[in-house]
């Protein structure tokens, strides 16, 4: 269940399929309709009926929906309900491989069960009597206090993982090598380019939220001998939860202290497609308090592109308050012209004291 526009039903159903889905129908309608079901009364019979004809077990709604609101439609189609931040942690769980990640997760989902636990409470004791729970205590009351205690419990664990990283972030910073970092939307190219400028072998998939951890690594750049450290960071996504961004503020904060920050865009997409995903990065930046000054635009894919548009991609409006440079990482080209532009960017740079 989504919204009508192309965009919309592709990244639905690609973010389906990440969290290994098999989609079998895609239902559209224009709002998304905050009744008692999370969409209209029709759209949710329509539902019923839909499941009833593809047998299928799950309704996925591309927006956030209560738990009250999710009950009801689960048990009026009969099949489970995942809303669009759920299906994104799911994918963050299937992708989590470090403890570092594994605990940015579970701060997550914590953070998205917190505003639902009332709901999911109430639900449960459908049909009792309201009253005490365990020494006298209500049962939301429980079911609030056991979450936050778990979310305190992760974020003194994440906290250190912070103070580590920011021992090994002062430690760079007093050798004087610029530290540029690469971000974008999921799935535009990061990890590739990333293997290739450091000739890492790193995971590189059309996946979404192949990355979920940072990898760093120094760079030597041909015939200067200069040096960079290099990393590469989770993806970008439109309609990303603020909650999800903070879970991950440990990773993603290497952005915020970046002397230069490599924002890929995949070029060879729609012009609305690049449009929105534009936009999300630098809401996502502009939440980090990333400088602007300090982003370097790469358009990448510049070889799925026709001779005329490849050769005028970097003039297009949408780009105009960004440096650019336009590369294939796949292919390789353009590659000389990206370090040029990076060794550029990082030649004078201020070594903050250690904190």
């Amino acid at each position: 269940m989504t919204y009508p526009d192309d965009f919309a039903k592709r990244e639905i159903e690609d973010l389906a399929k990440a969290a290994g889905y098999e989609v079998k129908q895609v239902v559209t309608q224009r709002d998304i309709i905050r009744s008692e079901y999370g969409v209209g009364v029709g759209k949710a019979q329509e539902l019923q009926t839909m499941v009833e004809d593809t047998k299928s077990d799950t309704i996925i709604i591309d927006a956030s929906v209560s738990s009250s609101q999710a009950n009801k439609l689960s048990g009026l189609t009969h099949a489970q309900v995942v809303d669009r931040e759920r299906l994104i942690l799911n994918i963050f769980a299937r992708r989590a491989n470090t403890t570092e990640a594994k605990l940015q997760v579970q701060l997550a989902e914590l953070r998205y069960e917190l505003p639902r636990a009332r709901d999911a409470v109430r639900y449960s004791l459908k049909g009792e009597q309201a009253g005490a729970f365990g020494m006298g205590e209500f049962a939301v009351d429980v079911k609030f206090r056991a979450l936050k205690r778990q979310m305190a419990f992760v974020k003194e664990k994440l906290e250190k993982s912070r103070t580590v990283r920011d021992l090994h972030t002062n430690e760079r910073r007093k050798l004087g090598v610029p530290f540029v970092s690469l971000a974008g939307y999921t799935s535009s190219g990061k990890t590739t380019l990333f293997n290739r400028l450091t000739s890492e072998t790193k995971e590189a998939s059309p996946n979404l939220f192949t990355t979920l951890t940072t990898t760093t690594r120094t760079v030597v750049f041909p015939k200067s001998e200069r040096r960079i450290l290099l990393s590469d960071t989770v993806g970008f996504i439109s309609r990303l939860p603020t909650y999800l961004v903070e879970s991950f503020k440990s990773t993603l904060d290497e952005l915020s202290y970046a002397d230069l920050v490599l924002l890929m865009i995949d070029v060879s997409e729609t012009m609305e497609s690049i449009g929105i995903k534009l936009t999300s990065c630098r809401e996502t930046l502009n939440e980090l308090e990333v400088d602007p000054s300090r982003v370097l635009l790469v358009l990448n894919k510049v070889d799925l592109l026709d001779p005329r548009a490849r050769s005028s991609v970097e003039d297009n409006p949408l780009f105009k308050d960004y440096a650019t440079v336009k590369i294939s990482a796949e292919r390789g080209d353009g590659l000389h012209q990206l370090r040029n532009r990076i060794l550029e960017r990082t030649a004078v740079r201020k070594v903050s004291p250690a904190a």
